[in-house]
């Protein structure tokens, strides 16, 4: 369900002249007022060690429980993206980010509570401090450094953490066409 749905009376004036208005906004027919629903931010980690694995984690939640993943999760407010994979990193390693480099960034669409968010997932390739105090916390159930020829992007259950990891380890063959045929799919 897009998010858009959810909203039947406009925020404003209560108006049941609530309609869509364009494929991200609804506008009061009433009172004009315009609710455009944009993606969410989203940071993503990329951590190797000093023998060139990367860190990988098992998700202890939904949605995708269970499934590999890599650390990250939504922006807060008033913080940077850099911010935003620095706490996240610390959240679910106990891990110092001491550099993050920005790489790319990947449309995704990510299934909560029945509602699909879209967002933008924004990758960064992480220098940390101590590789030593790694403990998997918060969201993360699990946490294992992983050989880059080890990694099975299938055993990742978000799809924009499967086409980053694909594309940061170079197995681009079909990756820009797939990528832009299935933005809209939650696969």
């Amino acid at each position: 369900m897009h998010p858009l749905e959810k909203f039947e009376y406009c925020p404003m004036c209560g108006s049941h002249h609530f309609v869509e208005n364009s494929k991200a906004s609804k506008k009061c027919e009433n009172c004009g007022f315009e609710l455009f629903m944009n993606p969410s931010s989203a940071n993503v980690a990329i951590i190797t060690n000093s023998k060139g694995e990367i860190l990988v984690e098992r998700r202890r939640n939904e949605p995708v429980k269970g499934t590999l993943d890599l650390p990250g999760g939504f922006a807060e407010l008033g913080e940077t993206a850099e911010e935003g994979v620095a706490r996240e990193v610390m959240e679910e390693t106990g891990l110092k980010v001491t550099e993050a480099k920005y790489l790319f960034s990947l449309p995704n669409i990510y299934r909560y509570s029945r509602i699909d968010i879209h967002t933008l997932d924004m990758f960064f390739e992480c220098k940390v401090e101590d590789e030593s105090v790694l403990t998997a916390n918060d969201d993360a159930a699990e946490c294992m450094w992983v050989g880059p020829d080890d990694i099975h992007t299938e055993q990742f259950g978000l799809r924009s953490v499967r086409w980053g990891l694909i594309k940061f380890l170079g197995r681009e063959e079909c990756f820009s066409k797939e990528i832009h045929e299935n933005v809209d799919k939650n696969v």
